[in-house]
């Protein structure tokens, strides 16, 4: 079979630590049994297919992978299939087409096979000889996830292969069509008998009863555990013919021929139909004190989560193995690099543990993943998720209140398109706008009747944010919002955000920045020395005028993505900021969702002493680029790490709060699964028929791009109460005692389920 290639490393560092280290430093957390495993030790991490959620399931690259990014007992997870002729290959798929160019190779060799009562037509491994699958190459098996190393020569591997060319420290076998097998006259029992004399063999799992029960006596002594694979709770059981659910009322009766339970996430947590948490079963305690380990599977980064995680796949990890009750002893997961850093880095973790990077977290209108942005629900979330700097983008009333909301349009953050409001949309020209309902046309306490509605920028992949809470929360003035913020202790600082002053002063008749001007002057900001002020706007007069008049922190955005930055630009800049502002992609570009390079950007700013924030940085797994593995903190990571950036700017707060405690990146040698990515790694692996199309390169910051003339002077507003554009809306009156009326929202309505082809075994 195939080779692993040297090329193969995709991290920019390979700090390869000691399997001493890392086992050691596992222990000394166990001593005390901070595990809730029934060993006592930490839980295994069980790679299902390798890495399968980036490369083909059961592929060479995949297992390699795994093997190189995982905790130093990661075990690898391989489903058996057997060939014509009784070689074991490791395939994830009874029908061969699945995950493989089978049909291609050969298109008229499908046959059509009895499969647990099931007339089933494919391609099957019982059809060909181990030989004849030689050409066979294996490809991505789920839809929604890249393509593009289908292309790779990657050929089917035996079990020895895989024990052979990547050397994994642990081996799984699951056994899942036993009986299929034995109607064509192949032996399982006998295979995994024969493996297990050539290879150490560490688990054995099989849903069939019957197939544990006559390999039992073998494996009573020795290393090898059998564990017991529940299905779905209606599925049939083809030994007993009782239903997975039956048999989880009779543990003992499993005790006798296994030693341990694999059981789907939801049979130990379950969420309910509307994708929130319900209470956690009995039942990894009740296996416990039967004397089973419990395994927990249906992991992966890019499936769908309860909305209790965030989008954050390590607090889901953590719910299964750090939650004060019970701890699961292992989880087979598509994604192993996680699990393998929520048990080493995060797990035990709290929030007074040392800080471990110095990173700012600066919020993106609070906790906007969660709640409403820039209302109070919001804040108090990012200020509990431990925020270093909160931030509110200053919109302004047209009677000129300044208040708190991450868009001059108030149909993005709002319910004012469902409003009585609805009428006054129009195209604004001057803003780039269409169809926009704008905050100056409307007074605060008309503004104040709006209900606030959650964000949801990925709202084209189903991903949805937190609906039970889309519409909590109350909106904030300017002035609130630093009342809030200076009560706030461990808020280190407030970034201020002003966009548009050139075209309120000048179309508008509104001082944006005298506003927040005489907002921080009275909350009395100007007076104390404990509080961070930071001043970010994209528009550099704004800054220029600040600095003329005050010593806060200026903060320049560069609203677009940029490759390259000229130093007499930069020299430019400092005339009026002190911190810059850049994108994701002006950090690293990418090319359909897979990072192409790096930039100089960082480092050119960073030499002329300018400080750099990132943004945005978001939990939902679309958000990143595949070569962050589907993983928050493997992205921050590597913006921190590898790139030395400052702070980041979060809808999330708390992941990031998080990684700044990391217990990993204060090892004396940093684990893998805490190493930065090497950016364009990934596009090594393709062939080049298979490579993301190229993208047009973004453009060189100039002078030019930077320069603007001085704000223009406020211009003296008309007293009118006509209806249009920059005019007063007249209606209409606030409910008595100041209660909203909610208003039926087309836009916002409903809980989508996420990413129906998602197919995970």
């Amino acid at each position: 079979m195939l080779k692993l290639r040297p090329v193969f490393c995709l991290f920019s560092f390979l700090l390869l630590c000691s399997s001493s280290v890392l086992v050691s430093a596992q222990r000394s957390r166990t001593r005390g049994s901070p595990w809730q495993t029934l060993s006592g030790n930490a839980p295994l991490v069980i790679a299902r297919g390798g890495f399968s959620g980036i490369f083909p399931d059961s592929s060479l690259y995949a297992y390699s992978l795994a093997v190189q990014t995982g905790l130093p007992n990661l075990h690898a997870w391989c489903d058996v299939q057997l060939t014509k002729d009784g070689a074991g290959i490791c395939f994830p798929d009874l029908r061969l087409e699945n995950a493989s160019d089978i049909d291609n190779i050969y298109k008229n060799r499908q046959k059509t096979y009895d499969v647990n009562g099931v007339s089933t037509q494919g391609w099957f491994s019982v059809d060909f000889t181990l030989e004849e699958l030689a050409p066979v190459n294996m490809k991505q098996r789920i839809f929604s996830r890249a393509p593009n190393f289908d292309g790779t020569l990657m050929q089917i591997l035996t079990v020895d292969d895989v024990v052979s060319q990547t050397k994994p420290f642990g081996l799984w076998l699951n056994i899942p069509h036993d009986a299929f097998f034995g109607q064509h006259n192949l032996s399982m029992r006998g295979f995994v008998l024969a493996v297990s004399r050539r290879v150490i063999v560490d688990y054995v799992s099989s849903p069939e009863v019957g197939f544990l029960r006559s390999i039992a006596s073998r494996f009573r002594t020795g290393r090898t555990k059998l564990v017991f694979q529940f299905m779905q709770p209606d599925d049939v059981e083809p030994t007993t013919n009782q239903t997975y659910g039956s048999l989880l009322n009779n543990l003992t009766l499993i005790r006798t021929f296994a030693s341990g339970i694999i059981v789907p996430k939801s049979y130990i947590l379950p969420a309910g139909k509307d994708q929130y948490l319900q209470n956690s079963t009995s039942l990894v305690v009740d296996a416990h004190k039967a004397g089973l380990e419990v395994f927990a599977s249906t992991f992966a980064n890019d499936a769908a989560f309860a909305y209790d995680y965030s989008y954050d796949p390590v607090n889901e990890y953590l719910s299964f193995i750090d939650n004060g009750k019970f701890s699961v002893d292992g989880v087979l997961s598509d994604f192993p690099i996680t699990p393998s850093e929520t048990i080493d880095c995060f797990a035990h973790l709290g929030k007074n543990d040392t800080v471990q990077s110095n990173i700012l977290v600066i919020s993106n209108e609070g906790a906007s993943g969660d709640y409403p942005g820039c209302t109070d629900k919001a804040y108090e979330k990012a200020v509990s998720d431990g925020v270093d700097i909160l931030d509110c983008p200053v919109q302004m009333s047209n009677d000129g209140v300044p208040f708190c909301l991450g868009s001059i349009n108030l149909r993005e953050r709002t319910n004012a398109a469902q409003s009585d409001f609805s009428n006054l949309a129009i195209t604004n020209p001057d803003l780039n706008i269409e169809d926009g309902i704008f905050a100056y046309n409307l007074t605060w306490a008309q503004i104040q009747t709006l209900i606030p509605a959650i964000s949801n920028p990925y709202s084209n992949f189903s991903l949805f944010r937190n609906p039970k809470n889309r519409n909590s929360g109350t909106l904030m003035q300017l002035s609130d919002f630093l009342a809030f913020a200076n009560t706030a202790p461990s808020v280190s600082g407030v970034l201020i955000s002003i966009e548009n002053a050139a075209y309120l002063a000048q179309k508008q008749g509104l001082g944006v920045t005298d506003a927040v001007l005489e907002a921080l002057s009275t909350a009395g900001y100007n007076n104390q020395t404990t509080k961070k002020i930071m001043i970010k706007s994209s528009e550099s007069a704004v800054l220029t005028k600040f600095k003329s008049t005050t010593n806060y922190d200026l903060v320049y955005l560069i609203d677009e993505d940029i490759r390259d930055i000229l130093n007499s630009t930069i020299l430019q800049i400092k005339k009026f900021a002190s911190s810059v502002v850049i994108s994701k992609r002006s950090v690293f570009p990418t090319e359909k969702a897979f990072l192409v390079g790096e930039t100089p950007v960082v480092p050119k700013l960073q030499a002329f002493n300018l400080t750099v924030y990132v943004q945005f940085f978001r939990n939902e797994y679309v958000s990143q680029p595949w070569d962050f593995f589907s993983d928050a903190y493997v992205e921050i990571n590597t913006h921190v790490s590898y790139m030395g950036i400052n702070g980041v700017i979060t809808d999330y707060p708390a992941t990031a709060a998080r990684y700044k405690r990391n217990r990993c990146l204060g090892y004396k040698d940093i684990p893998l699964y805490m190493t930065p990515v090497q950016p364009g790694g990934l596009l090594t692996l393709m062939t080049s028929q298979f490579l993301p199309p190229a993208e047009a390169p973004s453009p060189v910051l100039t002078e030019n791009d930077v320069a603007e003339p001085p704000l223009p002077a406020v211009i003296v507003r008309p007293n009118t109460t006509e209806t249009g554009p920059g005019t007063t809306a007249p209606g209409p009156t606030p409910p008595n005692g100041g209660a909203r009326t909610l208003i039926a929202s087309t836009i916002l309505c409903g809980i989508a389920i996420l990413l129906t082809t998602f197919v995970l075994c």
